[in-house]
Protein backbone atom coordinates (compact mmCIF):
# COMPACT_ATOMS: atom_id res chain seq x y z
CA UNK A 1 0.00 0.00 0.00
CA UNK A 2 2.70 2.27 0.98
CA UNK A 3 4.61 1.47 -1.85
CA UNK A 4 1.80 2.32 -4.75
CA UNK A 5 1.41 5.68 -2.87
CA UNK A 6 5.34 6.34 -3.43
CA UNK A 7 5.16 4.97 -6.93
CA UNK A 8 2.32 7.48 -7.68
CA UNK A 9 4.07 10.01 -6.00
CA UNK A 10 7.03 9.38 -8.23
CA UNK A 11 4.81 9.25 -11.81
CA UNK A 12 3.65 12.36 -10.71
CA UNK A 13 6.87 14.07 -9.91
CA UNK A 14 8.39 12.81 -13.38
CA UNK A 15 5.55 14.00 -15.40
CA UNK A 16 6.72 17.37 -13.94
CA UNK A 17 10.13 16.73 -14.58
CA UNK A 18 9.07 15.99 -17.88
CA UNK A 19 6.67 19.43 -18.45
CA UNK A 20 9.64 21.54 -17.08
CA UNK A 21 11.91 19.85 -20.02
CA UNK A 22 9.51 20.34 -22.95
CA UNK A 23 8.32 24.10 -21.24
CA UNK A 24 12.18 24.87 -21.35
CA UNK A 25 12.65 23.32 -24.97
CA UNK A 26 10.25 26.15 -25.73
CA UNK A 27 12.75 28.45 -24.52
CA UNK A 28 14.62 29.84 -27.70
CA UNK A 29 18.68 30.55 -26.91
CA UNK A 30 20.25 31.99 -29.76
CA UNK A 31 21.42 28.60 -31.16
CA UNK A 32 19.50 27.03 -33.43
CA UNK A 33 17.64 23.85 -32.29
CA UNK A 34 14.74 21.62 -34.24
CA UNK A 35 12.91 21.35 -30.76
CA UNK A 36 12.14 25.20 -30.89
CA UNK A 37 9.39 24.66 -33.55
CA UNK A 38 7.83 21.28 -31.40
CA UNK A 39 4.68 23.87 -30.26
CA UNK A 40 4.09 25.16 -33.96
CA UNK A 41 0.94 23.51 -35.50
CA UNK A 42 0.15 23.11 -39.14
CA UNK A 43 -3.42 23.27 -40.54
CA UNK A 44 -2.78 19.73 -42.80
CA UNK A 45 -6.37 18.92 -44.55
CA UNK A 46 -8.68 20.86 -42.15
CA UNK A 47 -6.19 19.02 -39.40
CA UNK A 48 -4.49 20.40 -37.10
CA UNK A 49 -1.12 18.76 -37.12
CA UNK A 50 2.76 18.96 -35.22
CA UNK A 51 4.97 20.43 -38.07
CA UNK A 52 7.41 17.77 -37.64
CA UNK A 53 4.75 15.15 -38.75
CA UNK A 54 4.25 16.67 -42.11
CA UNK A 55 8.01 18.48 -42.86
CA UNK A 56 11.62 17.64 -41.29
CA UNK A 57 13.17 20.39 -39.36
CA UNK A 58 16.87 20.60 -39.59
CA UNK A 59 20.00 22.34 -38.58
CA UNK A 60 20.96 23.95 -41.11
CA UNK A 61 24.26 26.24 -39.47
CA UNK A 62 24.70 27.45 -35.64
CA UNK A 63 21.71 30.10 -36.68
CA UNK A 64 19.34 28.41 -38.78
CA UNK A 65 16.92 25.76 -39.23
CA UNK A 66 15.77 24.62 -42.53
CA UNK A 67 12.48 22.93 -43.07
CA UNK A 68 11.72 20.74 -45.66
CA UNK A 69 7.81 20.10 -46.13
CA UNK A 70 7.18 16.57 -47.31
CA UNK A 71 3.97 17.98 -49.71
CA UNK A 72 5.41 21.37 -51.60
CA UNK A 73 1.87 22.46 -51.41
CA UNK A 74 2.05 22.82 -47.31
CA UNK A 75 5.23 25.55 -47.79
CA UNK A 76 2.86 28.53 -47.84
CA UNK A 77 0.69 27.07 -44.98
CA UNK A 78 3.93 25.86 -42.72
CA UNK A 79 5.37 29.47 -43.43
CA UNK A 80 2.13 31.17 -41.90
CA UNK A 81 2.11 29.13 -39.09
CA UNK A 82 5.66 29.43 -38.02
CA UNK A 83 4.71 33.38 -38.51
CA UNK A 84 2.05 32.91 -36.30
CA UNK A 85 3.39 31.15 -33.35
CA UNK A 86 4.38 32.99 -30.25
CA UNK A 87 8.30 32.28 -31.11
CA UNK A 88 9.08 35.42 -32.60
CA UNK A 89 10.87 33.55 -35.64
CA UNK A 90 10.47 34.89 -39.90
CA UNK A 91 10.46 32.44 -41.97
CA UNK A 92 12.28 32.92 -45.49
CA UNK A 93 11.71 30.59 -48.33
CA UNK A 94 13.44 29.79 -50.64
CA UNK A 95 11.62 27.22 -53.80
CA UNK A 96 10.17 24.38 -51.49
CA UNK A 97 12.67 24.77 -48.37
CA UNK A 98 11.77 27.04 -45.32
CA UNK A 99 14.78 28.90 -43.98
CA UNK A 100 14.31 29.84 -40.47
CA UNK A 101 16.95 32.62 -39.03
CA UNK A 102 17.43 32.90 -35.80
CA UNK A 103 17.20 36.35 -33.97
CA UNK A 104 20.61 37.68 -32.04
CA UNK A 105 18.79 37.98 -28.09
CA UNK A 106 19.73 41.30 -26.57
CA UNK A 107 20.68 41.38 -23.13
CA UNK A 108 17.42 42.31 -21.97
CA UNK A 109 15.71 39.72 -23.89
CA UNK A 110 18.01 36.81 -21.94
CA UNK A 111 17.46 38.24 -18.90
CA UNK A 112 13.40 37.98 -19.46
CA UNK A 113 13.81 34.45 -21.07
CA UNK A 114 15.81 33.39 -17.89
CA UNK A 115 12.80 34.96 -15.76
CA UNK A 116 10.80 32.96 -17.57
CA UNK A 117 12.97 29.78 -17.44
CA UNK A 118 12.83 30.39 -13.59
CA UNK A 119 9.04 30.57 -13.34
CA UNK A 120 8.63 27.77 -15.42
CA UNK A 121 10.90 25.88 -12.46
CA UNK A 122 9.03 27.03 -9.88
CA UNK A 123 5.72 25.99 -11.44
CA UNK A 124 7.76 22.16 -11.51
CA UNK A 125 8.92 22.50 -7.61
CA UNK A 126 5.37 23.62 -6.59
CA UNK A 127 3.85 20.33 -8.67
CA UNK A 128 6.63 18.43 -7.50
CA UNK A 129 5.78 19.49 -3.38
CA UNK A 130 1.80 19.00 -4.31
CA UNK A 131 2.64 15.47 -4.94
CA UNK A 132 4.59 15.33 -1.49
CA UNK A 133 1.34 16.72 -0.37
CA UNK A 134 -0.71 14.22 -1.49
CA UNK A 135 1.47 11.15 -1.04
CA UNK A 136 2.03 12.35 2.70
CA UNK A 137 -2.11 13.01 3.32
CA UNK A 138 -2.82 9.10 2.24
CA UNK A 139 -0.27 7.94 4.53
CA UNK A 140 -2.21 9.88 7.29
CA UNK A 141 -5.04 8.47 5.67
CA UNK A 142 -3.79 5.16 6.01
CA UNK A 143 -2.79 5.88 9.74
CA UNK A 144 -5.87 6.93 10.85
CA UNK A 145 -7.66 3.91 9.49
CA UNK A 146 -4.98 1.87 11.73
CA UNK A 147 -3.77 0.02 8.76
CA UNK A 148 -0.39 1.03 9.14
CA UNK A 149 1.66 2.02 12.20
CA UNK A 150 3.42 5.68 13.08
CA UNK A 151 6.90 3.71 12.63
CA UNK A 152 5.74 3.08 8.65
CA UNK A 153 3.97 6.52 8.22
CA UNK A 154 7.11 8.35 9.29
CA UNK A 155 9.27 6.17 7.08
CA UNK A 156 7.01 6.81 4.39
CA UNK A 157 7.18 10.59 4.70
CA UNK A 158 10.53 10.16 5.04
CA UNK A 159 11.20 8.32 2.15
CA UNK A 160 8.77 10.89 0.18
CA UNK A 161 10.40 13.52 1.30
CA UNK A 162 13.65 12.14 0.00
CA UNK A 163 12.11 11.36 -3.55
CA UNK A 164 10.93 14.91 -3.58
CA UNK A 165 14.62 16.43 -2.56
CA UNK A 166 15.61 14.26 -5.25
CA UNK A 167 13.23 15.56 -8.37
CA UNK A 168 13.96 19.53 -6.79
CA UNK A 169 17.75 19.30 -7.34
CA UNK A 170 16.86 17.34 -10.94
CA UNK A 171 14.87 20.71 -11.46
CA UNK A 172 17.93 23.11 -10.25
CA UNK A 173 20.69 21.52 -12.02
CA UNK A 174 17.96 21.81 -15.22
CA UNK A 175 17.46 25.61 -14.24
CA UNK A 176 21.16 26.09 -13.81
CA UNK A 177 21.87 24.43 -17.58
CA UNK A 178 19.38 25.97 -19.05
CA UNK A 179 20.39 29.76 -17.61
CA UNK A 180 23.80 29.28 -18.92
CA UNK A 181 22.81 28.63 -21.80
CA UNK A 182 20.71 31.18 -22.45
CA UNK A 183 23.49 34.26 -20.99
CA UNK A 184 26.24 32.31 -22.87
CA UNK A 185 26.52 35.29 -25.93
Amino acid sequence: MINDIKSEAEKKMKRSLEALGSAFNKIRTGRAHPAILDSVMVNYYGQETPLKQVASVNVEDNRTLAVSPWEKNLVPVIEKAIMASDLGLNPATSGDLIRIPMPMLTQETRKELVKQAKADAENARVSIRNARRDANSMTKDLLKEKEISEDDERRAEDEIQKLTDRYIAEIEKLLKAKEEDLMEV
